[in-house]
């Protein structure tokens, strides 16, 4: 099986070299690596890991922190490898087929920030509807949301009052970004987390902001 690790390691030459040997030392084999965040003296990455059958997943975290200053912030189930030019691919698709951008980025954003599912809202008199949403979003209608409009992308809450109960139960971390306009907004959800890095909210903000030049209003 494959799985997705976050960890976190002193940003110092030869530090993740020692995390692929120790996951080597158990079975593991790295398929991929993207770099989250870079912040002084500090890295958050994203390893994409393959385990022989029968190997569970608690020994990658007991392998990367055998590493001296390295955290694991989360392990969970990945299918594929880290591809850093789906940004560009899915621009590219909304561009030449705008008329359908809106579920195309609701369909894409999630396999680009590893999160579980995205649904595009516009904010109204009668509260927020549903423009898009992908495969996985949850079925829960949403109409009182209390942070739209809204000016800039940000990091919410996710145990606050309007957030289902469901959402709070499965610890689901939630990302939003304005879509061209405060009152129209993309949701990301991660369920059972981590959470999400301010890189990947700015990440998420400007592709929101490039795709919302070639979205019809």
């Amino acid at each position: 099986m494959s799985f997705l690790i976050r960890v976190q390691l002193p940003d110092r030459p030869g530090t993740l070299g020692a995390v692929a040997t120790a996951l080597g030392e158990v079975g593991a084999d790295i398929l991929s690596v993207d770099v989250v965040e870079r912040a002084p003296g500090l890295a958050v990455d994203d390893l994409v890991v393959e385990l022989p059958s029968g190997r569970l997943p608690d020994v990658l975290i007991t392998a990367a922190e055998s590493v001296e200053g390295v955290e694991v912030d989360a392990v969970r189930p990945y299918a594929g490898v880290l591809d850093t030019f789906r940004e560009l691919e899915l621009i590219e698709a909304i561009a030449e087929t705008p008329k359908n951008g809106l579920q195309l980025l609701a369909e894409g954003v999630p396999r680009i920030i590893r999160a579980g599912w995205a649904v595009v809202l516009r904010h109204g008199d009668h509260g927020a509807a549903r423009l898009a949403a992908s495969t996985a979003a949850p079925e829960t209608r949403m109409s009182d949301l209390p942070w739209l409009p809204l000016e800039r992308a940000t990091i919410l809450d996710g145990e606050e009052s309007w957030v289902p109960r469901t959402w709070q139960e499965l610890g689901t971390e939630l990302a939003a970004t304005p879509l061209g306009k405060p009152n129209r907004v993309l949701l990301v959800g991660r369920p059972g987390g981590p959470m999400f890095r301010a890189a990947e909210v700015a990440r998420l903000a400007h592709l929101a902001g490039i795709v919302s030049v070639v979205l019809p209003d």
